[in-house]
């Protein structure tokens, strides 16, 4: 293994070599190296930074914008890619609220100058407690894949277990960032699908149960786009056998399907970003955990959640922290899990697109959802080598199988983005063993003449 060189930098902290060697002789470690031994090698950059000269300021723009015009824009092509991360329609008004001064650098410590944030957070909560017919909600974590860890992590911290069920097809990377988090405390042990209907083996599910089970978590719509329908008897089970029930869910599907509260599930967790967020690179995400209003699961919570509370003058009300000596902002170290900066903002900006679209609005796009991927589906099966892989009913995501086509979907998509047009995500690397599947998604942006267009390219790919 390479040394690294002895040498401090005059911006960095602890980068003194005789401070560095006292903080890990602390530790217990002999070089930096160990503490990322988690990291995979494959992971790992090995090579020198190529950093050219420094470049002036109108230099340095033109760079950039000759790196962001590489770009393919969503705008510009049909997209029906999705796993994780969606394309649905986004209200001017969001962007107009969420780029008001008041708002835009809101984040989760105290308010300063940007007075009306703790309601507009408190109002957030309460209109997407509405939707998934829980009574208390946080303040928005950085995405999905954190708001899942940390449930889990209440979970365990509840009944004092150690072991955690989760569907094998859970969102790959949405499982390493879980594991990461609950690692080297909590284990993760996966549930198999069935292989005709794609949903959750229930037989599966009852071998690995144990008093070891802190918590079962399924994902409804799975990361696959299948609706679980068993949802009931998995919470049954999961209750059973003493252990909390986590729903991992995506909220705009709550327009046309059951919360996870209605089928037993004690923490519901999801991702914002299908609420008027845009879709940003490395952005755009904010998850959020549920649950019911009982003080066991409401002292778990190690983020902020915000309440209403008369003021000394009668008709005023405030708004500030629920109980915040559980936070890891009061305790610090002694905090039962530390988090950092939250994504406030995309959290007021969620509240804003719920309010302005309501519960009829939720139905109404909802429905659409599911009327246009059900009508991509039937077009898609029509063609020729190209087939759905489940049975199971889906919501807005579904699995194309192409493995009688003769062509890959690396191929395939390839082609399609000749035509203009982002093809399904390959799932080939992560469900190796389905051969050439993609993962297609399809939301109220898409109209009929879009998705036909899409069948048309795919005839014409594949020949």
């Amino acid at each position: 293994m390479a040394t690294r060189k002895s040498s401090s930098h005059p911006y960095i902290p602890n980068t003194v070599p005789g401070v560095q060697k006292d903080m890990l002789e602390v530790i217990g470690v002999t070089n930096i190296e160990e503490l990322y031994r988690m990291v995979p090698e494959s992971l790992r950059y090995r090579d020198k930074l190529q950093i050219g000269p420094a470049l002036n300021e109108y230099e340095l723009q033109r760079h950039i914008e000759t790196l962001l015009n590489r770009n393919l824009h969503s705008r510009e092509r049909l997209n029906f890619l999705g796993a994780g991360c969606w394309q649905h329609y986004v209200p001017a008004v969001c962007d107009e609220i969420s780029q008001r001064s008041e708002f835009v650098t809101a984040y989760a410590g105290e308010p300063y100058e940007d007075h009306g944030r703790f309601q507009a957070l408190f109002e957030y909560q309460s209109l997407l407690a509405e939707l998934i017919d829980m009574d208390v909600v946080n303040v928005p974590t950085f995405d999905w894949a954190q708001a899942a860890s940390t449930a889990l992590r209440m979970a365990a911290r509840m009944n004092g277990r150690s072991e955690v069920l989760l569907p094998a097809t859970t969102h790959p990377d949405r499982l390493l960032i879980i594991r990461n988090y609950l690692s080297p405390q909590i284990r993760c042990t996966l549930i198999g699908c069935d292989p005709a209907t794609g949903l959750l083996d229930l037989d599966d599910l009852k071998n690995k149960l144990s008093p070891n089970t802190a918590a079962v978590y399924i994902e409804n719509p799975s990361y696959l786009g299948h609706i679980e329908v068993q949802g009931e008897e998995i919470g049954k089970l999961a209750k059973e056998a003493g252990a909390v029930f986590v729903v991992g869910v995506d909220p705009i599907s709550l327009g046309v399907l059951k919360p996870p509260s209605h089928y037993g599930a004690d923490l519901v967790c999801g991702d914002l970003q299908p609420l008027g967020i845009r879709m940003n690179y490395g952005g755009g995400h904010a998850g959020f955990i549920a649950s019911r209003d009982e003080e066991a699961y409401v002292m778990e919570y190690p983020s902020r959640l915000f309440g209403i509370a008369p003021t000394s003058v009668e008709g005023e009300y405030g708004f500030g922290d629920v109980a915040y000596e559980r936070t890891s902002f009061a305790k610090r170290e002694k905090g039962k899990e530390s988090v950092g900066t939250q994504t406030a903002l995309w959290g007021i900006t969620a509240g804003v697109y719920l309010a302005l679209m309501g519960p009829q609005g939720m139905l109404e796009v909802g429905q659409t959802i599911v009327q246009q991927a059900e009508y991509a589906k039937k077009r898609l099966s029509e063609i020729g080598g190209v087939s759905i892989k489940f049975t199971a009913s889906t919501f807005k995501e579904f699995v194309v199988d192409f493995n009688s086509s003769g062509k890959s979907v690396t191929e395939i998509n390839k082609l399609l983005l000749d035509q203009h047009i982002f093809g399904g995500k390959d799932l080939s690397a992560e469900f190796a063993e389905w051969g050439q599947c993609a993962l297609y998604c399809v939301t109220e942006i898409h109209t009929k003449q879009d998705i036909d267009t899409l069948v048309a390219a795919l005839k014409k790919v594949l020949g």
